[in-house]
């Protein structure tokens, strides 16, 4: 099973000695699906990739758009500073295979002479061939220059968009923003949690992978899942080590109480926390609008032999049929998911600080509803995968401004791993992706977490 901030990425550079033109042109298809048509990258990648038959080719494919996505700052400024005068409006597709290129010869470790021909002719493929001779001449002067140009750069600077550099440093600090950013630059590791039977050391040995502080399971990225040991058996599912503290943090407010709780699980979909819940004893009832979605829930459920009743609704209204209130509710909600950047390098190209106000009234009306839909005396955990302060500490401090009936049940760094520094002052939790930069290291895994906000609530007896 995959949350989607924790979707692993292709390894890059996979496949290269094979890649041909088929590959790099399903690169560029990708990457105009982002940055023209502002689709998902995953969701880009899921329609386009069965063209190519070769899964090392569509691996080199998606990890070399993604490349691009991470690195088009970088990118776009050795371009403007390659060419004499801006490319025509016409040929603005030129400019991607610039990018395509670059990012081969610059961060993939791709052979100068491949990186060069096939961006050549690539961009005769599409329609550009006059462009053909300046992009020979762009790539093998950059080629050259490239490595020495890249280091005086501020990467995490042009990497990141002014509106998030901005919001992060009011939130944070620069010197964090920098780190934030910094951490994006890399891809992130494979995180798995294991189901309740398996046994974690033996795990950790079949998979390569390290147990870190937190439970979760850590090992470099890359490969197909499907073919890890464990997968077909139900072993474990994908999920990065902060997305697992929610139902974890649940779990440890309800104790012996969680084998037969009642659970609502909002915005549920794809599933990595309810298996979590399902997995320590609770009956789940799990709520998305999207049917879609929903069934994938299930059919991952039924591959790691565990249940849930699955209900297509929209969370911010919906109420059982029976009126009878949940011992406890997670509520994952919809956000801009900015915390999972390394993860999805297409979110700083497809979010804008619109779309967080927008959310931000939408986080809201799910969390009312959260508080409904609980007993009293029972436990509310909210989080969401953004790092913009309005999706976080910012809907819990006007939930208790308005008198919803909760109050905080602080969470402690040992229920975290140790993390002492994601503790907030007010026993909320807030990771940030430079946070845990040790975790895997002995299996040569890159180090971070996902950034979350996670607040754990109780709810009083009066309405």
């Amino acid at each position: 099973m995959t949350d989607p901030d924790s979707v692993p990425p292709a390894a890059p550079g996979e496949g290269q000695a094979v890649a041909g033109l088929a590959a790099r042109r399903l690169a560029l298809e990708l990457v105009q699906a982002v940055l023209v048509r502002r689709r998902p990258l995953d969701d880009a990648f899921e329609v386009a990739a069965p063209a190519l038959a070769e899964a090392r080719d569509r691996a080199f494919a998606r990890a070399l758009a993604a490349t691009v996505l991470r690195r088009l700052g970088q990118l776009d400024a050795l371009i403007a500073d390659t060419l004499d005068r801006p490319l025509p409006r016409k040929a603005v597709a030129v400019r991607d295979v610039l990018r395509l290129g670059l990012a081969q010869l610059l961060f993939l470790g791709t052979p100068p002479h491949a990186a060069v021909s096939t961006s050549v002719d690539l961009v005769e493929a599409i329609g550009h061939g006059t462009f053909g001779g300046l992009v020979n001449a762009v790539l093998r002067r950059m080629g050259r220059e490239g490595p020495a140009r890249l280091a005086g750069q501020d990467a995490a600077r042009l990497d990141t968009p002014e509106w998030l550099w901005d919001s992060w440093c009011d939130a944070y600090g620069e010197e964090r923003t920098r780190a934030i950013a910094a951490a994006h630059l890399a891809e992130a590791s494979l995180d798995l949690t294991l189901g309740p039977a398996a046994d974690p050391a033996d795990w950790a040995r079949r998979l390569e992978a390290e147990i870190l502080p937190t439970g979760s399971l850590r090992r470099p990225a890359g490969g197909s899942v499907a073919r890890l040991p464990g997968f077909d058996d139900g072993v474990w599912w994908v999920q990065d080590a902060a997305a697992a503290l929610p139902a974890r943090l649940l779990a440890n407010a309800l104790g012996e109480a969680m084998a037969g709780a009642t659970v609502a699980d909002l915005c549920a979909a794809p599933g990595g926390k309810t298996a979590q819940l399902a997995a320590a004893g609770a009956r789940v009832t799990a709520v998305d609008r999207s049917a879609r979605r929903l069934e994938r829930v299930t059919a991952n459920l039924e591959r790691l032999g565990l249940s849930a009743e699955a209900v297509t609704a929209d969370a911010a209204a919906w109420s059982p049929s029976d009126g009878a209130p949940f011992d406890a509710v997670l509520l994952d909600a919809p956000c801009s998911a900015t915390g999972t950047i390394r993860r999805h390098p297409d979110i700083p190209h497809l979010k804008t600080s619109e779309d967080v106000a927008k959310l931000s009234d939408l986080q809201a009306r799910l969390l009312d509803n959260a508080v409904r839909l609980v007993r009293p005396g029972g436990t509310i955990v909210w989080c969401v995968c953004s790092l913009q302060p309005e999706e976080g500490a910012a809907q819990i401090d006007r939930l208790i401004a308005a008198g919803a009936p909760v109050e905080r049940l602080p969470v402690t760094a040992a229920e975290i791993g140790g993390l002492a520094e994601a503790i907030t002052p007010s026993g909320e939790v807030r990771t940030l992706p430079a946070m845990a930069a040790d975790w895997g290291r002995t299996v040569a895994a890159p180090g971070g977490i996902d950034g979350f906000h996670i607040a754990r609530l109780r709810r009083g007896a009066q309405p």
